[in-house]
């Protein structure tokens, strides 16, 4: 039985759908508008903090796609960060459990000022298709205050570059000029 699954999967070849084009332009434009922004204004390069309270994983293949060799952040001096004290932006991703409400908290409140949260896909800004479950608090703005959305289920890494370059521009102080 096995055998005869696994014969026709590999006759069938694949049943994914091929990727979106993708502009490489409009990429290392958005990547490098978002780098001089966070320079301009926080004197560093941006530290972004991940956080998961509840959602499907489809936000989360969508930024990680951000790190891969295709989007490539870390070229532009943009990382992501292990622990909230190094973070500038916290990505929240998918609808606030309850059981997951102190721990996005918590991690709110190790990110250092000025920090930024951004809820990311439909399920961060209202639930989703989670939406009325009894096991959810709801969107981020139920547990923290939001700085800006990423519409989309999932949206795209283009999009997440976007909103993030939007925000730093429009948001953060700016620095003292240099002596």
């Amino acid at each position: 039985m096995a055998w005869t699954t696994l014969w026709r999967a590999l006759r069938r070849g694949h049943a994914t759908e091929p990727a979106a084009p993708l502009d490489e332009d409009l990429t290392q434009a958005l990547a490098a508008r978002l780098h001089r922004a966070s320079i301009a204004k926080l004197g560093r390069s941006l530290t972004i903090r991940q956080v998961d309270p509840g959602s499907c994983n489809g936000c989360e293949l969508e930024i990680a796609m951000l790190g891969s060799v295709v989007y490539d952040l870390e070229r532009f001096g943009l990382r992501f960060a292990a622990s909230p004290r190094y973070a500038d932006v916290l990505l929240v991703t998918g609808p606030v459990t309850r059981n997951m409400e102190d721990a996005l908290l918590r991690t709110w409140r190790a990110t250092p000022d000025p920090k930024f949260v951004i809820a990311v896909g439909d399920c961060a800004i209202d639930g989703g298709v989670f939406k009325g479950s009894p096991a959810l608090l709801g969107g981020v703005d139920a547990a923290l205050p939001v700085d800006a959305i990423i519409r989309g289920c999932p949206p795209s890494p283009t999009a997440i570059l976007d909103v993030l370059c939007a925000l730093i521009e429009a948001h953060a102080p700016d620095r003292p000029a240099a002596r």
